[in-house]
């Protein structure tokens, strides 16, 4: 039995994103280690996970966890146990119905205290159109769709494309397209799940996080210039590349600096965001192009996110211990249901 409102870092789930989840969840652990540990499995199944298991667990961006204990029941079982025992839900998760909303509608329907943007954020920001949408509506710069049927007129007007799924994070699924074969290859992709396609640009990609405050204010973290020896920031060149760098904060001229922190926080506050957040950029020459927004964004520690966190003087206790009293006092606070 839990004390009164208790910790439980809740780690795993269905995504493809589940490997981040699990290194995500070691981070949080090695702050809160008095946290209860629950692994939410692909077959829906949520076990109680000792410490040292988690612990012992290597090479976390390439090997599944498997917990080793019995499960106690599926989601919704686990999250009623949360809710009867006055526990916070820290989220440890990625992707998926943790990303997506589902998970946060969850837990708002039983008013039960969880970290990180509520269900109709993550709705937004999961649809990498929908969130482009949103976007470009408060005022950032975007890039045009291109529609599967016109893939090769673009080809022809752009050079060359990029592909990544509408609904995924942690970079899986991306394919630059340089030929026709390319093309039908994300035909192919698309027959599976639904894929988004851009102009491929050449740019210095950025990243910048937004950090709600437990007074409740709003501040954009500083920028992060990430370098990958291809180009291209893909799973790969995210989690297991050692040449991949994030420079903290990034070397951008002061406007640009200024640029991609006002329009993190135009697009935090635009998609209805809560807790934390980090948006994703490409900047071109002097102009600063949205990419996607992450309601709950990698917390490990190959994660940008604790970088800027510590480029702030935030340490990664005081962060976590924030989000939970912001979680508890929004669920005392929720009038939703």
């Amino acid at each position: 039995m839990s004390t009164a409102q208790s910790v439980t870092i809740l780690f795993g789930g269905p995504s493809r994103e589940r490997l981040v989840s699990v290194a995500t969840a070691q981070a949080l652990h090695a702050a809160l280690p008095h946290a209860d540990l629950w692994f939410w499995t692909t077959d829906d199944t949520v076990h109680v996970v000792p410490p040292e298991e988690l612990l012992a667990h290597a090479q976390v961006f390439e090997t599944p966890f498997e917990p080793k204990g019995a499960g106690f029941g599926d989601i919704n079982r686990a999250l009623d146990q949360a809710k009867a025992e006055s526990r916070v839900m820290l989220f440890g998760l990625h992707g998926g119905p943790a990303e997506n909303g589902e998970l946060p509608l969850m837990c708002e329907i039983r008013r039960l205290a969880f970290t990180g943007a509520g269900s109709a954020a993550g709705n937004i920001a999961f649809n990498k159109g929908a969130a482009k949408r949103f976007a470009s509506l408060a005022g950032l710069t975007v890039l045009p769709n291109i529609q599967l049927d016109e893939m090769e007129r673009a080809l022809g007007e752009y050079n060359t494309l990029l592909a990544k799924p509408l609904r995924d994070g942690s970079s899986y699924g991306l394919i630059i397209v340089r030929t026709p074969d390319d093309i039908e290859a994300v035909r192919a992709a698309a027959k599976l799940e639904e894929y988004l396609v851009e102009p491929f640009i050449v740019g210095v990609e950025a990243t910048c996080g937004v950090l709600e405050q437990p007074d409740g204010s709003v501040i954009a973290l500083p920028p992060i210039e990430t370098i990958t020896a291809s180009g291209v920031l893909d799973y790969t060149a995210k989690y297991l590349a050692p040449t991949t760098q994030d420079i903290c904060p990034g070397r951008f001229a002061p406007n640009i600096s200024e640029k991609l922190m006002e329009d993190a926080l135009i697009a935090h506050k635009a998609m209805s965001c809560a807790g934390y957040s980090r948006s994703d950029f490409i900047v071109r020459d002097n102009e600063v192009v949205f990419l996607e927004l992450n309601t709950m964004p990698g917390l490990s520690r190959a994660s940008a996110y604790p970088v800027s966190l510590r480029a702030q003087d935030i340490s990664f206790g005081e962060f976590l211990d924030g989000q939970i009293a912001l979680a508890r006092k929004r669920a005392g606070q929720s009038q939703h249901f």
